[in-house]
């Protein structure tokens, strides 16, 4: 008998502190981005990602999040990157997992990016 209890009680426990929306959607996406003209540099957080035409893992955060298009010759041009509420995170809800719903929340797993491409027209300077 007290074998079935801890075996319930640390279940129990593994439930209520899992984070669901972290473990199943990741804590990054993968956006894909353009720019006309292309070749210019894609930077999120100040560190370069990659040269359009391309596509790179960005973090999932709850702050707002940019990216900068740069190019020798253009303008730069910022773009907010969009989010929705991912709705993976109703798990930790509908099974009393507020532990889990708080790491998620500090992984930024609350939300995912949405869409998942953007383009920049660079205007010549």
């Amino acid at each position: 008998m007290r074998k079935k209890l801890l075996t319930v009680l640390s279940f129990g426990v593994i439930l209520s502190t899992t984070s669901c929306a972290s473990i199943f959607t990741g804590t990054k996406d993968s956006i894909s981005f353009t720019s006309s003209p292309e070749g210019a540099k894609v930077f999120h957080k100040g560190v370069e990602k990659c040269t359009t035409p391309c596509t790179a893992d960005i973090s999932r955060s709850l702050s707002k999040q940019t990216v900068t298009f740069e190019k020798e010759g253009y303008t730069t041009k910022e773009v907010k990157l969009v989010k929705n509420f991912n709705a993976v995170t109703l798990l930790n809800i509908l099974l009393g997992g507020a532990i889990g719903v708080g790491i998620d929340a500090a992984t930024g797993s609350l939300t995912k990016y949405s869409p998942k491409a953007y383009t920049a027209e660079l205007e010549s300077k």
